[in-house]
């Protein structure tokens, strides 16, 4: 069964993300949403190849885009004009990351200063992963620890619309997962608008996540983050990294295929696409991609649940009754 939505950009008329929009407000008045993130390019050839990206995705329509943030100061300078370029000359609202990585409060608050003369109007704010070769993080002489303070920090001075970073499986860094749920609490009282989660492949995770965060007074949006498997060792090297499972049933499926590539992509949409379904149909606000800067696979999942109706727009009166229902 196949429902029209409403597109974000009229055929024949103006682009309603002109002006800048905060996500939270996407989020409120279309249900559900679809987003995807992005890393910052390496290279010329890395960011040409990053926007062919971004302009095939975007004939989806996605709701907003995201742009992860770099250790480094070239790469956060990338970061800031890969988002502001995305935005004007793709008409599609962006969110650029923060982390507390390597930066003073007076580097933050120069960063902050730019990122809204830039017209952006989102950001998600991180506490971030210690820089490539290092293990543990270790907070700037004069910056921040923590994702709250960075958050509390922002709050201080700047209005933008801001998301942080949940856990369904729990933080690496931080076994006890009723533990790292006080930490997600602290974040949205500090005065997070949104939730955006890791990558996870096991939904009952998700699920207990939300429950557990009602539970507790957490009643922003929950929107659940999904990587399509596209190489086996890859994502192993991802999942152990960030604490996400694979499940028994996915883990020996991409065992059997794993020599034939192109097998184990398709199997990864088929995969992902019955993940969003379930999610959606059992009240998620939305899904957001994490694509790796390629398309094919984020593609054919949208393009199929665009296709049904997870995928279908909702009027604001119905997407307020679902998220009342999702926030239960």
């Amino acid at each position: 069964m196949s429902i029209a939505w409403t597109p974000a950009i009229p055929i024949g008329g103006q682009n309603r993300y002109t002006a800048a929009m905060r996500i939270s407000d996407i989020i409120t008045s279309r249900h559900p949403v679809f987003s995807f993130e992005f890393f910052p390019p390496k290279t010329d050839m890395d960011a040409d190849a990053l926007f062919e990206t971004a302009r095939t995705l975007r004939t989806l329509e996605p709701d907003f885009i995201s742009v992860t943030w770099g250790a480094g100061g070239g790469t956060r300078r990338k970061t800031l004009e890969i988002t502001t370029s995305i935005k004007k000359k793709l008409n599609v609202e962006t969110m650029s990351h923060l982390t507390c990585v390597g930066v003073s409060r007076m580097e933050l608050d120069s960063i902050l200063d730019e990122i809204r003369e830039l017209g952006l109007e989102n950001v998600l704010a991180l506490r971030g992963d210690p820089p490539r070769g290092e293990t543990d993080f270790v907070p700037h002489p004069e910056g921040l620890s923590h994702a709250r303070e960075l958050v509390e920090h922002i709050r201080s001075r700047w209005s933008f619309c801001l998301g942080v970073a949940g856990y369904p499986e729990g933080h690496p860094e931080v076994p006890d997962l009723e533990r790292d749920l006080m930490f997600l609490k602290q974040k949205v009282d500090a005065g997070a608008d949104f939730v955006t989660t890791q990558l996870f492949f096991d939904n009952s995770a998700y699920f207990r996540f939300v429950e557990s965060a009602r539970a507790i007074g957490i009643s922003v949006p929950i929107i659940p983050g999904i990587m399509p498997v596209t190489n086996v060792k890859q994502i192993k090297r991802f999942t152990e990294t960030c604490g996400a499972t694979i499940p028994v049933r996915l883990s020996e499926q991409l065992e059997q295929l794993q020599e034939d590539r192109e097998a184990v992509v398709e199997y990864g949409i088929e995969y992902a696409t019955g993940q969003c379904e379930e999610l959606l149909a059992h009240g998620a606000p939305g899904i957001h991609f994490y694509t790796l800067n390629r398309s094919h696979s984020t593609f054919q999942i949208l393009s199929r649940l665009r296709g049904a109706s997870y995928g279908a727009r909702k009027s604001p009166g119905q997407a307020a009754q679902d998220r009342q229902t999702e926030a239960r």
